[in-house]
């Protein structure tokens, strides 16, 4: 027993800090981003894009990713109220078997977005990428960010620290019961957030060439 005295109280010990960093992290992005996400339609400024942050369309199971639908139908949503005049899909499409973007695309479709109004970003591997990329590849200066409203918080925390003007319109979200992983994996995504920008100054993984949304079908 005397043994695991240390061990107990490492542990105890790094429990307390990683609580403390999933604290701190949230709390700042909160003040930062929170005021940004406007749930109110009619609140909501106009933006010339909309950037719907990318998710898996189903799940491992094979039934469809509520995370993912919501994103989908808040994106049709605005568009269909004029909040925005295009939408910019970014997602991680890493093989021939996995595509985000061209999922959402078919999904915004379906829901009377026409299609000559998507733009597609494959290189959407994380929020950083789709973030930066917005505004380095699709020059963007401002952005409408559509996702749940703890990642769209995150989004628009990452998109003020990188110069592009942003404010987010939350998807309805999950019950907690079906939400309570992507919920903890959102919380440690905070701290990493913070450390990719202000510690490890992490870069996209590609840039590439300018494109103009307003010419992209």
């Amino acid at each position: 027993m005397r043994h695991l005295r240390p061990l107990l109280l490492l542990t105890g010990a790094v429990a307390v800090l990683a609580t403390g960093a999933i604290y701190c992290a949230a709390r700042r992005i909160e003040h930062v981003a929170g005021a940004a996400v406007v749930p109110d339609l009619g609140a909501l400024p106009h933006q010339r894009v909309g950037l719907v942050l990318g998710c898996a369309p189903v799940l491992k199971s094979g039934r469809p990713n509520a995370y993912f639908e919501n994103r989908i139908d808040a994106a049709a949503t605005l568009f269909h109220a004029g909040k925005v005049d295009h939408l910019l899909v970014s997602g991680d499409n890493h093989s021939a078997h996995y595509d985000e973007p061209s999922a959402m695309k078919e999904a915004l479709v379906s829901r009377g977005v026409p299609a000559d109004r998507i733009a597609l970003d494959f290189a959407g591997f994380r929020t950083l990428d789709s973030i930066v990329r917005a505004k380095k590849v699709f020059g963007l200066s401002e952005v409408c960010v559509i996702s749940q409203r703890d990642h769209a918080q995150r989004a628009v925390y990452i998109a003020r620290q990188k110069g592009l003007a942003a404010v987010a319109f939350p998807a309805r979200d999950v019950s907690v019961r079906q939400g309570l992983r992507t919920r903890a994996r959102e919380a440690l995504a905070r701290v990493g957030t913070l450390l990719d920008l202000h510690v490890l100054g992490r870069k996209p993984r590609f840039l590439g060439p300018k494109i103009d949304i307003g010419r992209t079908g």
